[in-house]
């Protein structure tokens, strides 16, 4: 973080909630972690006055955001974009003893901005090789880079880190206390993410032997 930066993001009326408000935190440190740890993001926008929403790649370089889509698609072939763009990881279900106070344990991001076309090609390359790593570190290395007629058929978007909010929840259920002694269970159901046994191409994939960061992916 630079001298001129604040550990926090500045709250704005597009990132302060109605509701939960106790949940919310604008701690960078706490936004650079939630972001950090996922590669899938939600991308809405408005495309021909029609609200959308697009799941795409993702990944974080210092106070910017690079998203990943094809330029062939309509709403990407302009220079800007307003977007609002969500991060989401599910850690647990939390089961209640009635059905109106289950939820969920989750870290979440919103950031607010105007995304723009990223239009240099050394940055461009530069975006796609995190976007590849932020899914499989060290993959980007281990790979054949794209050529100049795939980098035409790619989109890539920066979205700067400005307005944005992190919100998260965490233990148990809330149980109202007149429910406390129903005979139902109560309590957390945690959910995590886990790699299986990589799977060789049949066309041949299995010849090169597996590399070391997918053997400490799956700690084989």
């Amino acid at each position: 973080m630079s001298a001129t930066e604040s550990p926090s993001y500045p709250r704005t009326d597009r990132t302060t909630p109605t509701r939960a408000r106790e949940r919310v935190s604008y701690d960078r440190a706490l936004v650079h972690s939630i972001l950090d740890a996922g590669y899938l993001c939600h991308l809405g926008f408005v495309a021909e006055g029609r609200p959308v929403v697009l799941p795409t790649l993702y990944a974080r370089l210092g106070e910017r955001l690079y998203l990943h889509g094809s330029s062939g698609a309509r709403a990407l072939r302009g220079s800007e974009l307003p977007v609002c763009v969500t991060v989401t990881h599910v850690d647990g279900l939390v089961l209640a003893r009635s059905a109106f106070h289950h939820s969920i344990n989750y870290r979440s991001v919103v950031v607010h901005g105007t995304a723009r076309r990223v239009t240099d090609e050394a940055l461009a390359r530069t975006a796609l090789d995190a976007l590849v790593d932020s899914v499989v570190a060290g993959r980007a290395a281990d790979c054949r880079p794209a050529s100049a007629k795939e980098l035409a058929a790619t989109a890539v978007l920066e979205l700067d880190l400005t307005e944005v909010s992190a919100k998260a929840r965490a233990g148990g259920p809330n149980d109202a206390p007149e429910d406390l002694d129903l005979p139902h269970w109560s309590g957390v159901l945690p959910v995590r993410a886990a790699y299986g046994p990589p799977l060789a191409a049949e066309d041949g994939g299995s010849r090169a032997p597996l590399p070391d960061y997918l053997r400490q992916s799956v700690g084989a």
